[in-house]
């Protein structure tokens, strides 16, 4: 009697611990989703802030910068939904992993969102100085270099791609080049015609916004070799980062 009371009280643990385990990896997936669905949000952003700026389109801008609050608010969610996983499950190895990942990712596409939410200040702006459209052809490259890079890390993350992931961090250092090229052409304005300064200083900010997001991506990016490699591969070269995950770019 004692070995079945043994027995069915063992298989009782088993089917609670299977069923506590299903249920975390519902948790898990619900949380990548939502930072999918976080992601999806300030890529919107990004493309309602530059169409505002390169048609200077005040009424998109406007609704830009009132819509921030959008990725603020999920932002918290997830962030407190993080806290509840870790509180509740003491997750460890791969699992933390991921939460600690998730935390780092959301606050690096709020700040996303909030460089985003400046193109739509700065295009209300332009648009009221009646910028000519041509002002902006210099941003319409960068601005689509950005937005494709913030979708590959997106995908990287999905997919767990860490030599993805390092094809778009390569990506940001072309994001910087094409930033310092903007910024030469502005000071060459400003300085043969001292009426463009006002103008040329707030497309400056622009595209300073620009490539502070790819700064952010890139985070994220590194986030995810952390996450599937264990690596921490921040405040270091490409080469190095090449030489620490083994992977070959071939570039």
């Amino acid at each position: 009697m004692i070995k079945v009371y043994q027995g069915k009280t063992m298989e009782k643990d088993l089917h609670l611990s299977q069923h506590i385990h299903q249920r975390f990896n519902t948790e898990l997936e619900e949380i990548r989703n939502s930072v999918m669905k976080m992601g999806g949000l300030v890529e919107k952003q990004i493309s309602r802030g530059m169409k505002a700026l390169l048609n200077s389109d005040t009424e998109m801008g406007e609704i830009v910068t009132s819509s921030d609050y959008e990725i603020n608010a999920l932002e918290v969610d997830i962030d407190e939904e993080c806290m509840q996983i870790l509180a509740r499950r003491q997750p460890a190895a791969s699992d933390l992993r991921l939460i600690v990942t998730i935390i780092k990712t959301i606050t690096d596409l709020e700040r996303i969102g909030d460089e985003a939410e400046k193109l739509g200040r700065y295009s209300v702006l332009l648009a009221d100085e009646n910028t000519t459209p041509g002002h902006f052809v210099e941003l319409r490259h960068l601005g689509e270099h950005v937005r494709r890079m913030l979708r590959d890390a997106l995908d990287a993350f999905a997919r767990l791609d860490a030599e993805a992931a390092l094809r778009t961090i390569h990506d940001d250092e072309l994001v910087n080049e094409e930033f310092d090229a903007i910024s030469r052409q502005l000071i060459t304005r400003m300085m043969e015609d001292p009426r463009e300064i006002r103008n040329a200083l707030r497309i400056s900010w622009c595209a300073r916004a620009l490539e502070r997001m790819g700064d952010h991506t890139k985070n994220i990016c590194e986030y995810v070799v952390f996450l599937v490699q264990g690596k921490d591969i921040r405040h270091t070269s490409l080469e190095k980062m090449q030489e620490s995950t083994g992977i070959d770019l071939g570039d």
